[in-house]
Formats: structure tokens, C-alpha cells, sequence
């Protein structure tokens, strides 16, 4: 029987079993405790954001249903990509808040487990479900002749199921992987929710292997996505260019550079946070880059297809005049 020597802090709470590896039965949110006279001031500007994200993507979803000249492949997307943005902060934004309202951090092994899992499935969606839609654009622009019949509701139905379906054994498989690896030096994670980065500067041993795996992984879901993407929008702008009026080319150009806006700020903090080489000094700047893509992103999306697109915007001005006439 081999023990590891394990160095208890912060209310550490280890389960030692019979085998070379520790399992740390809860963890440590340090999040934002570096900076405790801002915890309230941060905690009522994260609920205004969560507020403002559920009732932003809820009025999208709305009025996508509701509405009948919105009844299209493309705000069939946007639809849904609203709805996973609610899911997407929910798994991290709550808790969060919990955690600056009781200035408690604590975790249990299971929930870390389960908030890492899930986010890392939403995420993955959510790169997938990014590239649908730029294939719908595509099709659209580039074959519209085609496109009620490529871009069909089954069709759809099928890309939608499959960018939330495609990622999960992988996602379970990675969320394995990390949370099987021994932790032996501390339970503080210096993050505000459970990530891949964080953890794997808990671990000890040689985790090179696990490193790269990760690396592959990142590598499938977010630049693979990301060149279909940027495939797709070269013959966009392409057949754009080729379109005899100017009047045709601004409309297809303001009905993707919403998508496009979104796309690169997603890709944007994402990619170098997971993309990046592993590096303590980049700790600080790997919250504020999370902030960006788990919380000021999802905020921001119903702003840039609402203010940017004239059928939501007019959609809105009916959805409001109905709630003023009641």
C-alpha cells in the first residue's frame, strides 16, 4: 500500500485510497479573493449581467417563435444558439454569484466534475453550432436557388442535434481524464469555476501526456469548426463581390457580419486560452479572458443580432407594441 504526502490547506479534505493517487473529496474556488473589499460590488455586476443575459437570449427565443417572418433556417439557429448561451452561463454564472454572496469557494470532487463536464459539452456546442450556421449563410448566399431545399427543417433539426450530441463522449471522456489525475500539492483552484487549465496546475507527476491529449482535443473542437467557418465565409465574400448591385451586396453583408461579430469573439478568448502554452504568469489574464467567453459574449449576442438586424429589430417593435396595447 502507498500513500502520497499531501500538504493540507484551506479546510483540504482528502480521501486517501489504496493506490498511488489522491482524490481531493472538494475543492477551493479561489476566484476573486485577491480582491475582497470588490466582492459585493462584483456580485451585483455579475447579476445585472445574468439578468440581462436570460431576459436578452429569452426575448430572442420569443419572438423567433412567436414571430411569423422569423420562421426561417437562419433565426432557427439563432434560436437555438440563444437558448444554449442560457445554458452555457448557467453553469458557471450562479455559482459564481453564490460564491461572492457566502465568500465560500468550496466545491465538492462531484460538482467540479459535473460543472467542468458540462461546461466543456456546451462549449463544444457551441463551436459546432457556430460553423452550422456559417453553412447556412453560405448556402443561403451562395446557393439560394438551392436552399429551401438543402436548408430543409429536417435538415436543420439534424445539424442542430448533432452540434449539441457530437461532443459529449468526448467532453465525458476528457472530464475523466483530468479528474482522474492525482492532486497532491493543493485543493485551491485559481479560477472561478472548475476548467481544464486550472486543474491540470493542481496535478503532480508527469502529465505531459494528459497535456497533449487536451491540446488534440482543443485542437477538434475549436479550430476544426473555426477553418469550416472561415471556409465558409471566403466563398461568401467571394460570391458577394460578384453581386452586380451595390445595394444586394450590403444586404448580404449585414445579414453575416452579425454571425461573423460573434464567431471571433468566441474563437477569439477561447482559442488562446486553451490554445496557449501552459504558464503561471498567465493566470490573471486566463480569468479575464474566461469572463469574456462565458459571460460578456453571451451578453452581448442578443444585442449584436438585435441592433444589427432589421427583421428582429422590427419583430420587437410588434412583440412590444402587442405587450402596450394589453
Amino acid at each position: 500500500m502507498q500513500f502520497k504526502h499531501v500538504n493540507l490547506q484551506r479546510g483540504n479534505k482528502l480521501k486517501i485510497i489504496e493506490t498511488n493517487l489522491t482524490l481531493p473529496m472538494e475543492f477551493v474556488l479561489l476566484g476573486f479573493s485577491d480582491i475582497p473589499k470588490l466582492h459585493w460590488f462584483l456580485f451585483g455586476i455579475f447579476l445585472f449581467i445574468y439578468i440581462i443575459i436570460l431576459l436578452g437570449n429569452g426575448i430572442i427565443i420569443l419572438i423567433t417563435r412567436i414571430e411569423p417572418t422569423l420562421q426561417t433556417p437562419m433565426y432557427f439557429f439563432i434560436s437555438n444558439f440563444s437558448f444554449l448561451e442560457i445554458c452555457y452561463v448557467s453553469v458557471t454564472l450562479p455559482r459564481m454569484l453564490m460564491d461572492l454572496f457566502t465568500l465560500k469557494g468550496s466545491i465538492s470532487f462531484f460538482a467540479c466534475a459535473m460543472q467542468m463536464c458540462l461546461f466543456l459539452i456546451l462549449g463544444a456546442t457551441e463551436c459546432f453550432l457556430l460553423a452550422v450556421m456559417s453553412y447556412d449563410r453560405y448556402v443561403a448566399i451562395c446557393n439560394p436557388l438551392h436552399y429551401p431545399v438543402v436548408m430543409n427543417h429536417k435538415v436543420c433539426t439534424q445539424l442542430v442535434v448533432g452540434s449539441w450530441v457530437i461532443g459529449i463522449p468526448i467532453q465525458v471522456g476528457q472530464t475523466y481524464q483530468i479528474l482522474s489525475l492525482p492532486f497532491c500539492e493543493s485543493n485551491q483552484i485559481n479560477h472561478f469555476f472548475c476548467d481544464i487549465p486550472p486543474l491540470l496546475k493542481l496535478a503532480c507527476g508527469n502529465i505531459f501526456v494528459n497535456e497533449i491529449v487536451v491540446f488534440i482535443f482543443a485542437v477538434l473542437i475549436v479550430t476544426v469548426p473555426f477553418m469550416l467557418i472561415l471556409a465558409s465565409y471566403s466563398r461568401i465574400i467571394s460570391t458577394i463581390l460578384k453581386l452586380p448591385s451595390n445595394t444586394g451586396r450590403t444586404k448580404a453583408f449585414s445579414t453575416c457580419s452579425s454571425h461573423l461579430i460573434v464567431v471571433f469573439l468566441f474563437y477569439g478568448s477561447a482559442s488562446i486560452t486553451y490554445l496557449k502554452p501552459k504558464s503561471s504568469k498567465y493566470e490573471g489574464t486566463d480569468k479575464l479572458l474566461s469572463l469574456f467567453y462565458t459571460i460578456l459574449t453571451p451578453m452581448f449576442n442578443p444585442l449584436i443580432y438585435s441592433l444589427r438586424n432589421k427583421d428582429v429589430t422590427g419583430a420587437l417593435r410588434k412583440l412590444f407594441t402587442r405587450l402596450v396595447a394589453v
